[in-house]
């Protein structure tokens, strides 16, 4: 389904968000504060239109996507780029100082296990940030949100995505997915401590901050 999406994919986004990914990447970036000389892993990369944010500190950032489709799509970027399957990464214990993932959580086929996984690459005392669509804080906001923005993804990708079928899965994941505290305890029960989280946008999207215990 991603390698399908992949052309225009970045571009898809930017029209669905009406320019909002640009701030919610830069928020990311941001909360996981990567610093000159770090490793950094980018789970669910994508293209690496991520990565390239996260890349402008300095830091040593590696893209990685289970999608064959989406790293071919970015290797204009001229990063490091690795096929990778988020359950079962190829990266030694505490190979990275911290990892994010922007908008891939909800793609796993075991949640926890892919939190586990990510915590075993992290060094102790690593960072973990989530970038994930979440549940609008305020009454009015939640069910425009889902009785008519969702509904709306569909329709529009037909006019500007590559495979607009695969945007109904989209919507239908949002709706499916925990809300911030849920997903909270589930960071927690994985490896992680010092779970916080932030409401982007009313609640759209949540940033989910952790840290790997010592």
């Amino acid at each position: 389904m991603f390698d399908a999406v992949a052309r225009g994919y970045d571009r898809t986004n930017t029209v669905l968000s009406f320019g909002l990914d640009r701030r919610w990447r830069e928020a990311t970036r941001r909360a996981l504060a990567p610093v000159a000389g770090e490793r950094i892993l980018d789970l669910a990369a994508g293209t690496g239109v991520s990565t390239a944010e996260f890349a402008r500190t300095g830091a040593h950032c590696v893209a990685a996507d289970f999608s064959l489709g989406m790293l071919a799509a970015g290797r204009h970027r001229a990063l490091p780029m690795v096929a990778a399957d988020a359950l079962r990464l190829p990266f030694a214990d505490g190979a990275f100082d911290g990892v994010a993932m922007l908008f891939g959580l909800r793609n796993l086929a075991d949640t926890s296990a892919g939190l586990r996984e990510m915590a075993r690459v992290v060094r102790p005392g690593g960072r973990l940030v989530i970038c994930e669509f979440s549940t609008p804080t305020r009454q009015p906001l939640r069910a425009a949100y889902r009785r008519l923005a969702l509904r709306a993804v569909p329709p529009v990708a037909r006019t500007v995505a590559s495979s607009p079928d695969a945007y109904v899965y989209l919507a239908e994941s949002i709706l499916a997915w925990p809300d911030q505290r849920e997903l909270a305890t589930t960071i927690a029960e994985s490896g992680w401590s010092e779970v916080t989280w932030r409401d982007l946008t009313g609640g759209i999207v949540a940033l989910h901050h952790a840290r790997k215990p010592h």
